[in-house]
């Protein structure tokens, strides 16, 4: 399901710990858009917990870059009200997780230009005909 984000030239990863700074952590770069995937470790497996972007096509067809890309989209966006920075590790601790790992793409910058909205509506339909649910942290389509 995961195998063709590989062909992005533009990709990374790192992981968060319950006592680790996400700022400090992201590697993902604060100019471009794409996508990145958060996973949890639960009996040696790697589970597929959120799926998220950075970037949208505006009006004229054209890709609309957050001001300080994906790398900013994961640190400074809003999951479970309130930023990431703090949300991601107080979920973390109520899931039981002690360390996630997130992949990010980057799916338009200067390489490639696929938009992220488009790649994660097929990711998220891929994974509930799947597994007949959306990733743990995902709200909806």
């Amino acid at each position: 399901m995961l195998e063709f984000l590989e062909r992005y030239q533009v990709k990374g990863e790192f992981s968060l710990g319950l006592n680790e700074n996400l700022n400090d952590q992201c590697n993902a770069p604060r100019k471009w858009s794409g996508i990145y995937l958060v996973f949890a470790k639960k009996i040696q497996l790697n589970h597929l917990i959120y799926i998220g972007i950075s970037g949208r096509k505006g009006p004229n067809g054209k890709i609309i870059h957050r001001s300080d890309g994906i790398g900013g989209r994961i640190v400074k966006g809003k999951q479970f009200g309130e930023a990431r920075r703090n949300s991601w590790q107080k979920q973390m601790r109520l899931a039981g997780f002690d360390r996630i790992y997130i992949k990010w793409y980057v799916t338009h910058g200067e390489v490639d230009i696929d938009f992220p909205r488009e790649i994660e509506h097929d990711l998220l339909t891929k994974f509930h005909e799947a597994s007949g649910q959306l990733p743990l942290w995902n709200k909806s389509f």
